[in-house]
């Protein structure tokens, strides 16, 4: 059994191990091929047509079905056009490492069952691909395990889907070993459902003399193999689990808020918390740059303390198998008390950016938090456009990278939150404890102090943790 396991991990090492050597060695050069498909619907003024992308139905089934009490008025869920999401499979390659060798975006009226584009302009795009030397096709769409199939015999070449892409760039940037298990067990599950038809060499079994095998194919060998890799690596990501809860306990015995920063990949989330705690977070235009969770104190202007979780950026249509691998990390989410939506101000996505965010913040169960809205890269915006914006109770305007709205962003986290409550009084301290002293300097607002008797008297505003600690002292409330 265990053999079986080491098996299955080699492979996903020598996996690993051929892409970082290929990466040392040159960049595949990648083709992408889009998919613009119209949907033909039947309105009051008669036919329409309205051009969706992948998966944009089932993000408007999902609108439709959130608002049951509405029939005569739908709600639409901003999306992407076809040339966006191309785009956007565009900085995904890169981000993975590939050099685009050429694009194809293919307009249909519906998808075609058996490759999706259908053959004749499969055999076309093949054709634009081996003329480009490409080493791989990149569908902006997710395929079938038939339709990979299908599209590889036409072509040749080897084909990836979109939810493959992003699977390879989790992998490329986990560091940690907790997030090179929840990508390894998102892989799996990826590569479950695709084992089955990959031709007669799989099969143990035939109809002929010396052919009989032992009553299991290699199919059903190599799945079973993987589904005891499963259970092993849900048992470590559990361990891991077990180890964040009783962290988590520890932190929750003090009262001491987390604040979670979430937002769509490359919206400057790790500069915005490098800013504000001083760290070191890498920091890149590349997308899913930051992929292990960390977390660090932050310093609040009423001097309470707060702890800020810099999570995995969103992305539009994010595979379910990697928003249930990372529930762990993203369990920091939803025990957070205050999220931090942090959306670029200058993408001309950001609204469709946005609504995807919600998504899965709703997949997680976190809709209903306190949320605020960070506006970030306004530094990138035209002078007129920085001139008509205006904060407001659920949003904020900044720039991490040039260091504008900062102290107004911090100022709103104070006021949003609860935990800790700052209260302000008089105390009457002998000038001996000046370890005390030296606590309410650093900790609290001052406001008077006077030096009579062999004591101090302060007027302070401090968190109720320090104010606890001084409370024999405490001679007065101030308002």
């Amino acid at each position: 059994m265990r053999g079986s396991e080491s098996t299955v991990s080699r492979q996903f090492a020598a996996s690993r191990q051929r892409k970082t050597i290929q990466a040392g060695t040159r960049k595949e050069r990648a083709f992408l091929v889009g998919l613009d498909y119209h949907k033909r619907s039947k309105g009051a003024g008669g036919k329409g047509k309205s051009s969706l992308t992948s998966g944009a139905q089932a993000a408007r089934d999902n609108a439709a079905g959130s608002s049951a009490g509405s029939i005569s008025k739908v709600p639409t869920i901003p999306e992407f056009s076809a040339q966006e999401s191309l785009d956007e499979l565009r900085s995904l390659a890169t981000s993975a490492g590939a050099e685009i060798a050429g694009e194809f975006l293919q307009h249909r009226d519906r998808p075609d069952p058996a490759t999706l584009i259908g053959k004749g302009k499969l055999e076309e795009i093949s054709a634009a691909a081996a003329s480009v030397s490409a080493d791989l096709l990149l569908f902006d769409h997710d395929l079938t395990a038939s339709q990979q199939r299908n599209i590889e015999k036409v072509v040749h070449t080897r084909v990836i889907d979109r939810t493959q892409l992003i699977l390879d760039i989790f992998a490329k940037h986990a560091r940690t070993r907790e997030g090179q298990l929840q990508v390894e067990l998102a892989q799996l599950d990826y590569m479950l459902p695709r084992l089955g038809g990959r031709g007669i060499e799989m099969s143990q079994l035939g109809g002929g003399i010396g052919t009989r095998g032992p009553g299991e194919t290699q199919l059903e060998t190599d799945r079973r193999k993987i589904y005891r890799r499963i259970r092993h690596v849900k048992e470590q990501i559990e361990n891991v689990r077990r180890v964040r809860a009783q962290q988590r306990q520890r932190r929750e015995a003090v009262p001491v808020a987390t604040v979670a920063l979430v937002g769509y990949t490359n919206a400057g989330k790790s500069t915005l918390f490098n800013v504000l705690t001083q760290a070191a977070v890498l920091e890149s235009p590349r997308m899913f740059a930051t992929l292990d969770p960390t977390i660090r104190a932050v310093m609040l202007p009423s001097k309470r303390k707060v702890l800020l979780s810099d999570t995995v950026g969103f992305i539009r249509n994010l595979p379910h198998t990697l928003v249930s691998a990372f529930r762990a990390t993203l369990e920091e989410v939803q025990r957070a008390a205050l999220v931090i939506h942090v959306s670029d101000a200058s993408s001309p996505l950001s609204v469709e950016q946005d609504a995807q965010v919600d998504r899965v913040l709703k997949e997680l169960e976190v809709g209903d938090k306190p949320r605020l809205l960070v506006m970030n890269k306004i530094d990138l915006l035209s002078p007129t456009q920085r001139e008509s914006l205006r904060d407001d109770e659920v949003s904020v305007h900044i720039s991490a990278a040039k260091d504008i709205g900062i102290s107004t962003l911090l100022e709103r986290i104070d006021e949003m939150l609860s935990e800790d409550a700052v209260s302000r009084v008089v105390l009457r301290m002998p000038q001996q404890e000046g370890k005390l002293l030296a606590l309410l300097e650093a900790r609290s607002r001052i406001y008077s102090r006077n030096y009579k008797d062999g004591l101090v008297e302060l007027e302070v505003e401090a968190p109720d943790s320090i104010i606890r600690r001084v409370r024999d002292w405490v001679v007065g409330v101030s308002t």
